[in-house]
């Protein structure tokens, strides 16, 4: 765990001599605690720059696991490379052990840099006179204090929802001369901390909804601090960890007994967001990934990437003359496909929603199409062919899809331009939609029955989706609520970053991946199009220690106190 603690004696900050005259004689190598911290910078430049680096520290979800998605790892997608080599196909196939974790996913040096700077800041910025104010007689610094304190707690759930218990620093700077060997704290440890810290600073942040979203819509207010916690707890209450601890009596890899209060937890703090009443879904689900605020209602926290087209550029499909070119790397499953049910709210498998196997996307929840290419789906003045050598699937050595679809999701409205231009690509981490599907899965987890609470959280996601009818049948079960809040969770947050975990908290991970990958291949012949489904990918997944992660060996050997999870 060396990167825990290593000294900062010299600090570089981007853009940290912008602003003040007098700090412009300073060089950058020599830019000291006393430079960022000064006591003199009555607007605070220096140390509000060094708070926005640890903001970088914040991943953007769009091929993030080096160049992939990370539900290409799941049974929602497969990489278009396809290749044995890479990491979302060693993750789906358990091609990992505690020396060789996929560098994409193996997040712990840089959470915990992230956490050591977030614990410099705090230990710092109190010396800062800085004169803009939070509220009348408050300084704004101690907002940013909270901001500190809320990214170092979503690190920590980072940590915590692969590794379980992980080491808690508190506020402490570590230095060489400290004992660095220190002990895993327990998962309940870690989950009570990050909500004690969400509870600490919610009421000293911005508040939403914001005087002046154009220049704080990026920065973490209190609902982004109620919302975590609420994720935290929604997971903290989830079968992998409250009652399906995979090592039952290991308090580092859950709780060590099962508790329904724990649901109930989860339920109030999801529902504390949703009383905020400063959120609303917006009313086309396409763009709730391409607009931004104030428009766009449905953001609680993101991280920015500014316009741009890199998705389109990653994942549009090929075939295409524009600039730039698709590259078509994210190739949905037929599994995810078959999951999206009909506009009339019914599965495909349901004998009354009027599926039919010869038009396959006909009719279907509108959620389908602005996910997921398919073929014949309109495009830059044209259509999307997947079928057998068509443009989008040519069978000439380049790469293709491998499924038969391509990702539409996170794309501007480009079926009627073109070529691509530039649009908002901004990463939700936080969105209303899934503030709904939380409450909705906490609460239906405590009651015998799910009420009317729960039937309205769900039916306004499938309402804003276009189903017609949106309302589910009366007098559902707690199980049949159950699979319905699975099953919209699946389609509403398809590659959120949502579907690897969820799959693991629910502990249906080694049900879901080890079984085959689907894919289809189309024929276009004079009698029309013909479907066939055969598998392209066999998943692996060992239960139990697939359920977390191992803790990377070279941390272990530097610090024989961190215990090893369980089967690694």
């Amino acid at each position: 765990m060396k990167t825990l603690y290593k000294i900062i004696t010299v600090i570089t900050v981007v853009g940290i001599a912008a602003g003040c005259k007098k700090y412009e004689p300073v060089p950058a190598e020599q830019r000291t605690i006393d430079y960022v911290f000064d006591k003199d910078d009555s607007l605070g430049t220096n140390a509000y720059a060094y708070l926005n680096s640890v903001y970088a520290f914040l991943k953007s979800g769009h091929n993030r696991v080096n160049g992939e998605y990370l539900d290409a790892a799941t049974d929602d997608a497969v990489s278009a490379t396809n290749n044995a080599t890479i990491d979302v196909y060693r993750l789906a196939t358990g091609a990992y052990n505690a020396t060789n974790l996929p560098a994409g996913d193996n997040i712990w040096e840089d959470s915990y840099k992230a956490i050591r700077q977030a614990n410099i800041f705090i230990s710092n910025i109190d010396i800062v006179p800085v004169k803009d104010q939070l509220r009348p007689g408050v300084s704004m610094k101690y907002a940013w204090k909270s901001e500190a304190r809320f990214l170092r707690a979503m690190q920590y759930f980072n940590l915590l929802k692969r590794y379980g218990g992980v080491p808690l620093l508190g506020d402490r700077v570590f230095t060489l001369d400290d004992d660095l060997r220190l002990p895993r704290n327990t998962f309940e440890d870690c989950v009570e901390y990050i909500v004690n810290e969400c509870d600490a600073i919610k009421d000293s942040m911005l508040t939403v909804p914001l005087a002046n979203p154009s220049a704080n819509s990026q920065r973490a207010t209190n609902a982004a601090a109620l919302a975590l916690k609420a994720k935290v707890l929604l997971y903290a209450a989830s079968p992998l960890f409250n009652g399906g601890n995979i090592d039952a009596a290991n308090p580092l890899t859950g709780y060590t007994n099962a508790n329904d209060s724990r649901w109930q937890r989860a339920a109030q703090a999801a529902k504390a967001v949703m009383d905020l009443n400063a959120f609303s879904l917006v009313a086309d689900y396409k763009n709730a990934f391409i607009t931004q605020v104030p428009a766009n209602t449905e953001v609680i926290f993101q991280r920015p990437n500014g316009q741009t087209n890199t998705v389109e550029s990653n994942n549009g499909p090929i075939g295409f003359t524009t600039n730039p070119i698709g590259q078509g790397k994210t190739s949905p499953s037929q599994n995810l496909v078959d999951a999206f049910g009909m506009k009339n709210g019914l599965a495909i498998t349901d004998a009354a929603s009027g599926y039919n196997a010869n038009d396959p996307y006909a009719d279907r929840d509108p959620r389908l199409t602005a996910t997921i290419f398919y073929n014949n789906s309109p495009w830059l003045n044209s259509t999307v062919q997947t079928y057998e050598g068509g443009r989008s699937k040519p069978n000439i050595g380049t790469l293709q899809t491998i499924t038969g679809y391509y990702m539409r999701k996170f794309m501007a409205l480009y079926e009627t331009q073109s070529n691509y231009a530039s649009s908002p690509e901004d990463w939700m981490i936080f969105r209303y939609a899934d503030i709904l599907l939380m409450y909705a899965e906490a609460a239906n987890e405590v009651m015998p029955a799910p009420d009317a609470s729960i039937y309205a959280a769900v039916q306004q996601v499938r309402q804003r989706a276009g189903l017609d009818p949106y309302q589910l049948p009366a007098g559902l079960t707690q199980q049949q609520m159950r699979e319905v809040i699975h099953q919209e969770r699946r389609v509403e947050l398809a590659f959120e970053e949502n579907r690897f975990f969820d799959i693991r908290r629910w502990k249906i991970a080694e049900t879901v991946m080890n079984q085959p990958i689907q894919g289809v291949t189309i024929n276009n012949t004079s009698a029309g199009f013909i479907y066939a489904y055969a598998p392209v990918l066999t998943p692996k997944f060992t239960a139990p220690a697939m359920y977390l992660y191992p803790i990377p060996y070279n941390e272990t050997l530097k610090n024989p106190n961190l215990k090893q999870n369980p089967g690694w």
